[in-house]
């Protein structure tokens, strides 16, 4: 068997930097090495790439950024980026050493990474890639034109507006007057562009209003308020390019307030149940939702779809799109897929399927 080389890239500028880290390491330690050979490339929190040529665990903890940059200095394992216009690229390592690119698998979470940036870099070099193009990263990522685009679309979510961060600073008080004026307490405050529950705060009175749009503001020159929905924190993974399915969803149980990033990535002491425990309409809603939604901003390769179910009516509600969620073994993306019957190191095996499968229907047009 011929070998695939996948060029996995790691770390990003992101507030989720070390998510990403994590989420790389466990693809690492999973993918099957009988079928590809690996090569890691991290970007640091300053924006430069290295190949990494350590261990695993040398990226999980973040140890590979005080290492040498073989991308940048000379040195006899001076390593380049060679971009072909054939569909490929080249990783030249010293003089001796040419490892083609056959696919990027880029593990990076949140802005300068999820967000259509290093997409559309992929897609000048002519690349294959894991996941979804430029314009679905770039939509799912700001959650302001996300949302105005399920209302046109007519899909059911919670009431919102937009706040941009220099009006609200010029202003405070027309803005958190109309705030409470068209939600009252409590409300969510988002920055647009950011996952993993970066910047989100809960909000139950007018001096913690003031205080979660400030946070938000340091994330975000865009800021989203919600109304708050007394719901059930639901989950669905979506998989595929032109035909995707989705699989069973997840009820996310936090053990904060709101599954926060703190609750995801570190306590570890939230709760999820899958399938929830629910009508079976509901779900087959929720599931045919997810995939309305990822075909919606034509997404392909994967994401996962975030909603609420009201409690007292089982109303659901679209929350949000994330098109490389966290991707570590006990993620709710490969959870869901796991229970599904689809497990982790298969489901790697898929999304450089799926890469490849959209990359030649492109370039066949």
């Amino acid at each position: 068997m011929v070998k695939r080389n996948v060029m996995v890239v790691f770390g990003g500028k992101s507030g989720e930097h070390e998510v990403s880290l994590m989420s790389s390491a466990s693809i690492l330690r999973a993918i099957n090495k009988e079928k590809y050979n690996v090569i890691t490339v991290g970007i640091t929190k300053d924006g430069l790439w290295k190949y990494h040529d350590g261990t695993i665990d040398e990226i999980e903890s973040g140890e590979w950024e005080g290492m040498p940059n073989l991308l940048a200095e000379k040195t006899e394992k001076n390593a380049t980026i060679i971009p072909k216009d054939t569909g490929e690229g080249f990783l030249a390592i010293g003089r001796d050493r040419m490892e083609k690119i056959d696919v990027v698998f880029p593990v990076l979470h949140g802005p300068m990474g999820e967000d259509g940036t290093i997409q559309g870099l992929l897609e000048m070099m002519n690349i294959p890639y894991v996941g979804a193009g430029v314009l679905a990263s770039s939509v799912a990522m700001d959650k302001a034109v996300a949302k105005k685009l399920f209302q046109a679309e007519g899909l059911p979510q919670a009431e919102f507006i937009v706040l941009y961060r220099k009006k609200y600073f010029d202003d405070k008080e027309q803005y958190i007057a109309l705030i409470e004026a068209r939600f009252g307490y409590p409300v969510f405050v988002k920055p647009a562009n950011l996952g993993s529950s970066v910047g989100i705060s809960k909000a139950k009175n007018r001096q913690q209003l003031h205080e979660a749009i400030a946070l938000a503001a340091k994330y975000d020159r865009k800021i989203v308020i919600e109304e708050f929905i007394d719901g059930r924190e639901i989950e669905c993974s979506v998989l595929g390019n032109d035909d995707p399915i989705a699989s069973l969803p997840a009820e996310i149980i936090p053990s904060h307030e709101f599954y926060d990033y703190q609750d995801k990535y570190f306590d570890g002491t939230s709760q999820y149940v899958i399938p929830p425990e629910m009508p079976k309409e509901v779900i087959k809603e929720i599931r045919e939702m997810a995939v309305t939604a990822y075909r919606l901003i034509d997404c392909t390769g994967l994401a996962r779809i975030d909603f609420f179910v009201e409690k007292s009516t089982n109303r659901i509600l679209l929350n949000e799109i994330n098109t490389m969620p966290g991707f570590t073994k006990i993620s709710m993306y490969p959870k869901m897929w796991e229970v599904t019957g689809i497990p982790y190191e298969t489901l790697i095996d898929k999304l450089i399927e799926l890469a490849i499968e959209r990359f030649e229907e492109k370039n066949n047009d």
